[in-house]
């Protein structure tokens, strides 16, 4: 047997399942695409997450875009998240071009221009359907974490929280928080301590700068409601086909800590919410996360332990999560290994710390006798990826150099006026983008101030009635004592008095003396 005809036998074996699947591409072997050699992945094992890697301009957004709109044909909704803006594409048919035809032809699959049935997203004023959450959902746990507070400060936020709870203040966005906050420090102060304990000052100075910097990223827009029901994330259309929601970031991309707070409690709210699914013929929902460093290189420790566990937790509920990066070593060592499919597209090494990462790059794969792999990765062309994937068993498949699908969807963005067309035809914009501003904390503390100001000042009026004058009733004697009157004729009898006895006058006599002296 010869060597291409054991690949062939290897490959066919290795990605053949029993379940459905979808088709990545097809195999390469010294450079050459053989035909009716595909790479498939199974449906069943897209909840074991994944990996998408590569430099700029090697087709990631591309293949991000294959998998979302494969997804969706087997009935799978996804939640992209779209960085520069070039996934919009995704909801019109493509155009055909000759170089589509030829790749197609190596994969062996008709390919039918088609658009997928997509909602957009924002989490600040971009056109879309509105992303908020409230104060309230996030906890006090989840809120300290984002904030990055220690642990006596966290004490106090947790503090906080119970107040409003046991005094029915609504804690929606951060004007409440803050309003509850400087209350319990302030006015509350008394109240406070009898019931729960001191506060210290400086950690409430603490909280306030840090709630100041996350709101600076834009975190105002995102606490609020009404909040967003995830559910709404796994609808599909008349014809079965998955919803592709895509998260327009464009305004983020400056804003990490934003990006990583809302990731974190999606994800929070998805595994909180949905039910355990087990190991089911197909996933619940797949988020790709695009632009996965924002996530990671920005969070604090105890974010990033956070994000960890969720990660690893979150599969049991049928969810997939898909890190696209320029480099693997973007993603945290304990979130990469629980990556199972992994679609690595060509690095670049320029320099000696590029040599070094493509060599750790490859040492992520299994071992193959077909392929140098630290060598390939450098070699791979626009459009080519090694693929690893994760059998039904939940053994990773052999090593293979892949010629990827193309898009059926257009491979462009789409104008403003397409945008607003499919917006306007979404059945939710108008459940979240009327923004809801009830009576909460900020309202209810605002009037309580009012009131104790009001009973201070009825207090003080009283206070003042009540309190008997100090100064006595003057007599006749003093009365005429006091007068002009009498100071005028007590004045005159002095002066004439001191007059006769000649000690003092009225006016002065200036003697001029004579001579030269």
């Amino acid at each position: 047997m010869s060597n291409k005809e054991k690949f062939v036998e290897e490959i066919n074996k290795s990605y053949s399942f029993k379940g459905n699947s979808i088709i990545l591409g097809a195999a390469v072997l010294d450079k050459t695409p053989l035909e009716n050699c595909q790479v498939k992945a199974p449906l069943k094992t897209f909840n074991r997450h994944g990996l998408v890697a590569g430099a700029t301009g090697t087709g990631k957004t591309k293949t991000l875009q294959v998998l979302a709109e494969r997804l969706s044909l087997n009935g799978v909704p996804t939640l992209v998240m779209d960085i520069k803006g070039d996934l919009s594409g995704i909801t019109q048919p493509g155009n055909p071009h000759p170089k589509i035809d030829e790749r197609v032809k190596y994969i062996g699959e008709a390919w039918v221009p088609k658009g997928s049935p997509a909602e957009f997203l924002s989490l600040s004023n971009e056109p879309g359907v509105r992303l908020r959450a409230t104060i309230s959902e996030f906890g006090p746990v989840l809120l300290s974490k984002m904030l990055e507070l220690n642990d006596t400060q966290s004490g106090v936020v947790s503090l906080v929280f119970k107040y409003a709870d046991d005094h029915q203040l609504p804690l929606l966005d951060i004007a409440d928080f803050r309003k509850t906050l400087q209350y319990l420090s302030n006015e509350g102060k008394e109240e406070i301590e009898k019931e729960y304990g001191l506060i210290s000052t400086s950690s409430v100075g603490a909280i306030l700068r840090n709630l100041i910097a996350l709101e600076e990223q834009g975190a105002d827009l995102f606490f609020g409601e009404p909040s967003f029901d995830v559910d709404d994330l796994m609808r599909l259309d008349k014809n079965g086909c998955g919803y592709v929601n895509i998260l327009g970031l464009k305004d983020i991309q400056g804003k990490p800590r934003l990006f990583s707070t809302f990731m974190l409690s999606l994800l929070t709210e998805i595994y909180e919410t949905m039910p355990e699914q087990g190991d089911a013929e197909q996933p619940e929902l797949v988020i790709f996360i695009d632009e996965a460093h924002l996530i990671f290189n920005e969070a604090s420790r105890a974010l990033l332990s956070q994000i960890e566990t969720i990660v690893k937790l979150i599969r049991s509920k049928g969810v997939g999560l898909f890190f696209i990066t320029q480099n693997p070593d973007d993603i945290p060592e304990s979130v990469l290994s629980q990556l199972g499919m992994k679609i690595q597209h060509a690095l670049r090494a320029f320099t000696a710390k590029d040599r070094k990462s493509i060599k750790t790059a490859a040492e992520n794969y299994p071992i193959s006798e077909h392929y140098k792999t630290e060598d390939l990765i450098t070699e791979l062309g626009i459009g080519e990826a090694l693929i690893t994937v994760l059998n039904e068993k939940g053994i990773p498949t052999s090593l293979v150099h892949c010629l990827l699908c193309p898009p059926k969807s257009r491979m462009d963005i789409i104008s403003e006026a397409e945008q607003a067309e499919i917006i306007s035809r979404s059945s939710i914009v108008k459940k979240y983008n009327t923004s809801i501003d009830r009576e909460s904390a900020y309202e209810l503390l605002n009037e309580k101030l009012k009131e104790l100001e009001t009973d201070r000042e009825k207090q003080k009026e009283k206070e003042e009635k009540n309190t008997p004058s100090n100064r006595k009733e003057k007599t006749i004697i003093e009365k005429v004592a006091q007068s002009s009157v009498t100071r005028t004729v007590v004045r005159e009898v002095t002066r004439g008095l001191l007059g006769m006895l000649g000690i003092g006058g009225s006016s002065r006599r200036t003697t001029r003396k004579k001579g030269w002296f």
